[in-house]
């Protein structure tokens, strides 16, 4: 066996290699402790397997940003979500609430580094983590029409750490990898386990939620182990609204079937989230070892969706703004002849601000011409069903399932790692309280609107070993294949939720209104498959010197090749400074979900609800707008930094700039003209009259990201304990160098620029004790633009100001292994951005929902947790 050298910061490459394989290797827990009080205890350094092909690496000895959040530091939050408990750690990590959002609100979209959720690679025990079936039809700007991994079916129980790398690396990893990857490592131990039960609501008495959560560590004979977890929770909705003025007036004018509020702002209702994740290992002998891991998840939610007018909603109850009812004539319907003599029906309007002119509906249900109408036979309205109007109620269920399995060893002077692996993650949607407005008054009010599936197979095989070449030792040699197949499936839905009843001639909508299901035409599954082929290589040039070379090779069946490269390097300047940098480009090949996605939306535009309909790029309604084929987007980045290690002081600071090409996003709602109504026709659109608008996916912008990430850490002896002291902290800066005006509107550009925070930064103080221990952490905000739901205009638009929010907990150890927690998030209940005058209230809200913090405000908690 060669001998391996040592870096300055005193890692040997070699030793620690033994046991591992790629980047795609199980961390062995004999090896590396990821808990932080063992770390502690045998002065372990935390190691990541990210970031290099080669043996893994400190976070203090990588060429490039590393952070690992350890299972202990995941915990010290409310949340039980790991998206919320990855945003107070990575100093570059974002996500914004989605409580009107369509599928969002199921699985909640992220973004590092300022990209979209799916440029971001997702990793479980180093193998690719499958995307989910949702697209973000309402991402908040950065997101729209992003879809990537849902994270949060990942529960902190099943971590020993996580590993975030930032830092482009789509030539070491493939597709995806623009922004970093996030590697999640399974609990490996094969004895002992915890359980854990959490309850807490938020200071205004809703959105209980109760969580569950257990691990245990078994041995698979005496060379082996199995690691299981599993975690259940529910939480209560909650709601931040007020009545909507035109619902208030419509009430106080008389009609008694309007609710109190109309329409609801808030977390949807959880209900029987369950997962359920494996991993397991088992050594045949001193040279190879079999691993296998995978988890089963499943969770129903139920949201509110906008409310509809019982005078105004466009082809529900009006088709002329609110002056007159929709009447259906049945006669017309049934065999041609018209025989409804009462349809004309004006809808009153009254003075609510008392300066004498008309600015509010009245009730149509208590004048004559109305009355009439019902009382004729031949002729029907909408409020005959839904007085009051109504909120369509959105439910979905998601189901979530992986197995990987595989084989990794020595054989001579090479090591190798040959895995297979699938995923799968289905959406199925429904609505509740909504209507098919074209069936009549024969519609039903519950739909079951179809599903998304998305399926992703996965083939490594993969090598590496250290060679001598001349005078360079320990080159770090690795090589490798990946093949891959993924699918995206449109199920239909039940016939009521799509179909064009009788009276859609008549201007009625056709389907569940809110969210029509997926009919025929939309229903189907398309597929793709690439393969890859990558070569890594790594060395000291000098003792003081690391450059690291990496080439990545990728075959689409859909769209052709791609071939990429990345360079790393890092200097030992002293024993405590080192700087590194690194240039790579890369690639995100558009899913085949964007490629084939079909839905219907309800947007709010200028403060306006309008019918949106989704398509494909190539469908003929979305081409007639200039639709075409996706690319792949490309990426150019750059970064530099430093880091710094000086006795207990860790600190680390990185730059980095990412232009990206041709990227991916979903176009704003161009509208559908009358005056294109029969070229639509003849290129086989039905029913456009009845269409508002289309929106598709196009490789639209050009945009350049930049920023500075900070990272310390400080440990001392204080208060006659021990602290340690926590920085992270991130500017991020994008702006759109080009994009195409006819699709995209000028405040969608600006919501992709500014819609997140550019300065981000958490301090945390953790200190302990022999049985007590506390963590106080402060969350700074900078301002950002807040757009309320989906709309950009001036009406529903402002600049937001900075805030901070103080999170603290308190723990005891009761026993040895039993340990309570009290805490809050939010402690001070800082009040998230209320919309600006003009606005609040108009819909139903009083807070910008797209704030980088939860509007719902504070949140209490108590937690008891033992170990055995």
């Amino acid at each position: 066996m060669m001998q391996s050298k040592k870096s300055k910061f005193g890692i040997s490459s070699l030793s620690l290699a033994i046991s591992f394989a790629l980047a795609g290797s199980v961390v062995s827990a004999q090896a590396f402790a990821a808990d932080e009080e063992v770390a502690k205890k045998e002065n372990v350094e935390k190691i990541a397997v990210v970031g290099s092909r080669a043996a893994p690496r400190s976070i203090g000895d990588s060429p490039v940003p590393i952070d690992i959040i350890s299972s202990d530091d995941l915990k010290k939050n409310g949340s039980t979500d790991m998206i919320d408990m990855l945003v107070t750690s990575v100093p570059s990590f974002n996500s914004r609430a989605q409580p009107i959002s369509d599928a969002a609100t199921l699985v909640r979209p992220v973004n590092l580094r300022g990209l979209p959720s799916d440029s971001t690679l997702i990793l479980v025990n180093g193998k690719r983590r499958h995307r989910a079936s949702v697209i973000a039809f309402q991402g908040g700007g950065i997101n729209d029409g992003a879809q990537g991994p849902d994270i949060s079916v990942i529960p902190g129980v099943a971590l020993k750490q996580v590993e975030v790398l930032r830092d482009g690396a789509a030539a070491q990893y493939g597709s995806d990898a623009i922004a970093g990857v996030m590697n999640f490592v399974l609990k490996d131990a094969s004895e002992g386990g915890s359980i854990t039960v959490s309850q807490g609501e938020y200071y205004e008495g809703d959105g209980a939620a109760t969580t569950i959560d257990g691990n245990i560590g078994l041995p698979l004979t005496d060379d082996g182990f199995v690691n299981i977890s599993a975690q259940y929770k529910t939480a209560d909705e909650t709601s931040r609204s007020v009545q909507r003025p035109d619902a208030a007036a419509i009430a106080d004018a008389g009609n008694t079937s309007i609710l109190n509020p109309a329409q609801t702002w808030g977390n949807p209702e959880i209900n029987d989230d369950f997962t359920v994740f494996v991993n397991s290992g088992f050594d045949i002998n001193d040279n190879t070892h079999l691993y296998a891991f995978g988890n089963v998840s499943s969770r129903e939610a139920t949201g509110g969706f906008y409310y509809r007018n019982p005078h105004n909603r466009g082809n529900v109850y009006s088709v002329d703004g609110g002056e007159n009812l929709l009447v259906g004539d049945v006669g017309l319907a049934t065999d041609g002849v018209a025989t409804c003599n009462n349809m004309n029906v004006p809808i009153p309007k009254i003075d609510t601000d008392g300066d004498g002119i008309p600015d509010q509906d009245g009730n149509v249900l208590g004048t004559d011409a109305y009355q009439a109408m019902v009382a004729d036979p031949n002729c029907f309205a909408m409020n005959q069903i839904r007085p009051g109007g109504y909120t369509p109620q959105f439910t979905g269920k998601i189901e979530d399932m992986s197995f990987f399995a595989g084989v990794k060893g020595e054989l001579g002077e090479w090591m190798y790692d040959v895995s297979a692996g699938t995923g799968s993650n289905k959406a199925s949607f429904g609505l509740k309280n909504s209507l098919n407005p074209s069936l009549g008054l024969d519609t039903p009010t519950d739909f079951d609107t179809g599903s998304y599936e998305q399926v992703e197979t996965t083939v490594n095989i993969d090598f590496s070993r250290f060679v001598t070449i001349g005078s360079l030792e320990d080159i770090s040699f690795a090589t490798g294949f990946e093949w891959r197949e993924e699918s995206f499936e449109i199920a239909q839905g039940d016939n009521a939720s799509w179909t064009a009843g009788p009276y859609a001639d008549q201007g009625f909508n056709i389907g569940s209104h809110g969210f029509k299901g997926f009919g025929p035409e939309s229903a189907g599954k398309n597929d793709r498959n690439n393969i890859g082929i990558y070569t890594d290589v790594e060395a000291y040039l000098t003792e003081d010197f690391l450059l690291g070379i990496a080439l990545r090779y990728e075959d689409f069946s859909t769209f052709g090749d791609t071939l990429n490269y990345k360079l790393t390097a890092q200097y030992v300047a002293t024993d405590e400074l080192s700087f590194r940098a690194s240039h790579s480009t890369g690639f995100r090949a558009p899913t085949v979900g964007q490629e084939n996605v079909v839905n219907t939306q309800t947007s709010i535009v200028n403060g306006d609800l309008i019918q949106t309909f989704i398509a494909p790029p190539t469908n003929p309604l979305a081409a007639f707008y200039g639709g075409e084929v996706l690319n792949p987007e490309e990426s150019v980045s750059f970064a530099a930094g430093f880091v710094y290690q000086y006795d207990n002081l860790f600190l680390t600071v990185d730059y980095y700039n990412i232009e990206v090409t041709g990227r991916i996003a979903q176009s704003s709602q161009i509208s559908v003209e009358a005056s294109d109504y029969d070229a639509l026709r003849a290129a086989g659109v039905e029913f456009p009259e009845l269409i508002s608008a289309v929106t598709f996916y196009t490789n639209d912008f050009d945009t350049t990201t930049q920023g500075v990430d900070v990272v310390a850490s400080y440990t001392t002896e204080m208060l006659s304990g021990d602290a340690k002291f926590s920085l992270a902290y991130g500017w991020t800066d994008t702006s759109v160098d080009k994009y195409d005006p006819e699709t995209t509107d000028a405040g969608k550009v600006r919501r992709l620029e500014d819609g997140i925070p550019a300065h981000r930064a958490t301090l945390t103080w953790g200190q302990s004790w022999d049985d007590l221990s506390m963590s106080v952490r402060g969350n700074m905000y900078g301002e950002y633009y807040a757009t309320h739901a989906d709309d950009t205009s001036d009406w529903g638009s402002e600049v937001a100001d900075a805030a901070v929010t103080i999170d603290l907990e308190v723990s005891y150890a009761v026993l040895d292994n039993l340990t309570v927690s009290v805490g809050a998030n939010n402690i001070f209940d800082q009040e998230a951005q209320k919309l600006k005058d003009g606005t609040l209230g108009e819909l139903g809200a009083v807070y910008y929902e797209s704030g980088p913090f939860d509007y719902n405000g504070g949140f209490y908690y108590g937690r008891v947790n033992y170990r055995f």
